[in-house]
C-alpha cells in the first residue's frame, strides 16, 4: 500500500501531467521546501476535465498499461474517466473496506450488493472488493440495483440476507415492492441498511424504519470515481456525518469564494480533496463538488476529523443516482437549437415524495414564447442525451425533469459577490 506525501505527488505531477505542469508553472523545487498545501493552486473542474481525455490526454502521469478504467455517472457530451493502476484499486477499496468495518456489521452478516454494475460504472465492482477487505467477516451477496425488485426480495428472502447495501433510491423502490405483498416473503429481516452514491432524506428513513422496525441505518461510506476516498461512517456518526480518511487523503473545506481555509466548525465551504494514494490520476486539491462543515474542533491527534455534508455546490447537481455537471447543461443548451435566447439558467435540485426531482430554471427576455410546447422539446432532448436520467425517472427512482421560466431578476446570485448560483440545493 503506497501513500505518498502530498509534495511527493505535486512533484510527480508537475513533472509527468501536462495539466499540473501548466497549473503548477510558477512553482519551483525551492518553494515546496516551504509553502504549505494552502499554497498550491486549486485544480479547476472544467480544465481538469478538459485535459483528461480518451486520445491525447493532458491529465495523466503515464501511459494506461496496468489496473482498472472506470466513468463518472455524471457523464453528458465529452465521456469523464478515472483511472487507477492496479495498487491504486487495491489501496482504494482496501482503505474503504477498512472503514466499513467502523460502521457497526457483525460476524457473519449477510449483505445484498444491490449497487450497480456495468457500463464502466464502478459501484457495484467497488463496494464488493471493499466488502472483501472489510475486517469483519461477512457474506456478500451480488445481486445488483439492475435486478427486478421481486427477485431481489426472493433472494433475500431464500437466504435470510439481513443487510441491504446500495442507492437509496434503489433500497427505497425495493422495499416499496416488498410493502406491497409482505407476506410473499416470510422470511425476510432487513437488520441493517447501507446506502451509498446520495443522501438518505429523514422521509426516506422514516418510511424505510416504518417498513424494517428496528432497522439501523447507515452510509456506507463516502467516496467518488472522480475524486476516491472521501470518508467514512463510525457509530459516532449523525445524518450525512463522515469522518476523513487521515492516512490516505487532506480534505479542507475552504471558502467558496476566496478559497481560504476554513478550521473552525459550523462554517460551511466547498470541499477540496488531496489523494495521497493516486500518482496515474493524480488528485491534488480538487473540488469534490460538495459543500460541508466540520463537526469537531482541529486536532493534531485528530486526522480522521469528522465534517457534515451539506448538499452539492456549484460544480453540480446530483439527483438520485445520476450527477449533472452545470456546464453539462449548458453544453446541452447550446446545441438544443431552441430558438431564443437564454440570458441565464441555474440547475434546482428538491426532493419530495421519497425522490429526488431536477428543475431547469430558464430565465429569457424574449416573448410570445410557447412555454408547453418548448418544455417538451427541451424535455424530450434531454431524455435523448441523458437516457441514464430518463430510466431512473421512468423507474420512479426520480422525479422526471421539469422547466421553470423566470425573468432575469428572478434568477439567484450570490449576495457577497454578485455571481449567479449555478447549482442551488433546496432539499433541505
Amino acid at each position: 500500500m503506497k501513500i505518498y506525501d502530498w509534495k511527493e505527488l505535486v512533484l510527480i505531477a508537475r513533472e509527468k501531467s501536462p495539466y499540473y505542469k501548466k497549473l503548477y508553472g510558477q512553482l519551483t523545487d525551492i518553494d515546496l521546501k516551504e509553502l504549505s498545501l494552502q499554497d498550491i493552486p486549486v485544480a479547476g473542474q472544467s480544465e481538469f476535465w478538459q485535459a483528461n481525455t480518451i486520445k491525447d490526454n493532458q491529465l495523466l502521469t503515464a501511459a494506461i498499461d496496468d489496473g482498472i478504467v472506470f466513468k463518472s455517472g455524471g457523464t453528458t457530451g465529452q465521456p469523464k474517466f478515472s483511472v487507477f493502476t492496479r495498487d491504486e484499486w487495491n489501496t482504494f477499496t482496501a482503505v474503504f473496506g477498512e472503514g466499513m468495518g467502523r460502521i457497526g456489521l457483525s460476524k457473519g452478516d449477510r449483505i445484498a450488493n444491490l449497487f450497480y454494475a456495468g457500463e464502466l460504472y464502478a459501484s457495484f465492482t467497488f463496494i464488493m472488493k471493499s466488502i472483501e477487505a472489510c475486517p469483519v467477516p461477512t457474506v456478500q451477496f451480488g445481486i445488483s440495483g439492475a435486478a427486478a425488485p421481486g427477485n431481489i426480495l426472493t433472494t433475500v428472502d431464500d437466504f435470510q440476507i439481513n443487510v441491504l447495501a446500495g442507492l437509496p433510491t434503489t433500497i427505497l423502490n425495493v422495499a416499496e415492492h416488498y410493502a406491497q405483498e409482505p407476506a410473499a416473503y416470510p422470511h425476510i429481516k432487513v437488520e441493517k441498511i447501507l446506502f451509498g452514491g446520495e443522501s438518505m432524506y429523514p422521509d426516506q428513513r422514516q418510511r424505510l424504519q416504518s417498513l424494517f422496525p428496528g432497522v439501523i441505518i447507515s452510509s456506507i461510506g463516502y467516496a467518488s470515481v472522480d475524486a476516491g476516498l472521501l470518508g467514512y461512517a463510525d457509530q459516532s456518526c449523525g445524518l450525512d456525518e463522515h469522518r476523513v480518511f487521515g492516512k490516505a487523503t487532506i480534505c479542507e473545506i475552504v471558502d467558496e469564494t476566496t478559497l481560504a481555509p476554513i478550521t473552525e466548525p459550523d462554517v460551511p465551504g466547498i470541499v477540496l480533496i488531496t489523494n495521497l494514494t493516486r500518482a496515474l490520476m493524480p488528485i491534488i486539491r480538487y473540488p469534490v463538488g460538495d459543500i460541508a462543515i466540520w463537526k469537531e474542533p482541529q486536532s493534531d491527534q485528530n486526522n480522521d476529523r469528522k465534517f457534515l455534508i451539506l448538499g452539492r455546490s456549484e460544480e453540480a447537481a446530483r439527483i438520485g443516482p445520476v450527477s449533472l455537471y452545470y456546464d453539462d447543461m449548458r453544453a446541452f443548451l447550446g446545441k438544443a437549437d431552441l430558438g431564443f435566447g437564454i440570458n441565464a439558467f441555474q440547475l434546482v435540485t428538491r426532493h419530495f415524495d421519497t425522490r429526488d426531482s431536477l428543475i431547469l430554471k430558464i430565465a429569457t427576455s424574449q416573448t410570445g414564447l410557447d412555454h408547453k410546447s418548448l418544455e417538451d422539446k427541451i424535455i424530450e432532448l434531454f431524455n435523448l442525451e441523458r437516457p441514464m436520467f430518463a430510466q431512473a425517472a421512468a423507474q420512479k427512482i426520480i422525479h422526471p425533469l421539469s422547466i421553470e421560466w423566470a425573468g432575469t431578476s428572478d434568477i439567484e446570485i450570490n449576495p457577497r459577490t454578485g455571481k449567479l448560483r449555478r447549482v442551488i440545493d433546496q432539499r433541505r
